[in-house]
């Protein structure tokens, strides 16, 4: 009987010399082939890691191989941080398809993405071959309205003003991290292109889109926006679960999250998924 087994991998990054993306990949069936095997990439959102939130737990219990790993400048990954970083992000996420296809032979099946993570996965589905064969999308707090990013941006003015940057003091993996966002990195946040999904979204692919009613960080109005965009597509669908009370990063809420993807995921896999609302718990749309 086959043993689920972890396994840590450094990915070399081909755009950086000396920097690796380190990630976990999780195989159900260690010594069986892994020539064209499906998988599953699960990203963190901005400040996170690998092992946070959902992440973990879900590569856990999904019932198929994953892969979860910390973008460059990020945790263990080597490289420096940016705020506005997505295209960097896009080519971290680049690397490591590449490195799962040529290294195990694996076939990218399903993104799951928290924040600033499903933004950069929905961008590489666009963008990439690749992409165009993944069947799953789930969007976890994923931000639309990118200049919002404005909102919060009073909190900067004085050390901008100051130091010509804002240190963010932030707790990563149990460790104290000091990282600087400068005026140039809300710019580039900003102008980010999320409406790329209205046009260049794979028409295929079945998509979840999971938001807390509490959210402070992210409206949840976005969620709102991104089930128009999906929604509109066919034969892919769109489920909308919107969880009361919970925040962002669905705190106290993680085991909820995951019971919902994974209930999602047996009934798209059933073939009886149709576009409409969702609730844990509850097998199709309301």
């Amino acid at each position: 009987m086959s043993v689920r087994k972890s396994l840590k991998l450094s990915i070399p990054h081909p755009l950086e010399q000396d920097c690796d993306i380190v990630g976990v990949l999780e195989q159900l069936s260690p010594d069986e082939p892994t020539e064209g095997r499906k998988i599953a990439l699960i990203l963190h959102g901005t400040m996170g890691h690998k092992d946070y939130l959902f992440q973990k737990r879900l590569a856990l219990r999904l019932p198929f191989d994953s892969f979860r790993f910390d973008f460059r400048g990020n945790h263990e990954s080597g490289g420096i941080w940016t705020q506005g970083g997505f295209a960097r992000d896009v080519e971290d996420l680049v690397a490591v398809v590449a490195y799962l296809r040529k290294t195990y032979g694996y076939d990218v099946d399903m993104i799951v993405g928290h924040s600033r993570g499903s933004v950069v996965g929905m961008h590489w589905l666009c963008t990439s071959v690749e992409g165009r064969n993944v069947r799953c999308l789930v969007n976890a707090s994923g931000r639309y309205r990118m200049h919002r990013i404005y909102d919060g941006s009073e909190a900067y003015k004085e050390q901008f003003e100051n130091k010509g940057y804002y240190e963010w003091n932030v707790t990563v993996a149990r460790k104290a991290v000091v990282q600087r966002i400068y005026p140039h990195d809300l710019e580039e946040f900003a102008r980010w292109n999320s409406a790329i999904v209205w046009d260049s979204f794979p028409s295929t692919i079945d998509v979840l889109t999971l938001h807390g009613l509490a959210d402070k960080t992210v409206p949840p109005f976005d969620a709102t926006i991104y089930a128009r965009a999906f929604g509109a597509r066919s034969p892919g669908t769109h489920n909308l679960h919107l969880m009361e009370d919970a925040d962002h990063n669905f705190t106290g809420r993680q085991d909820e999250v995951v019971d919902c993807i994974l209930d999602w995921w047996d009934v798209r896999n059933n073939g009886t998924l149709t576009t409409g609302m969702w609730m844990t718990g509850v097998r199709g749309k309301l």
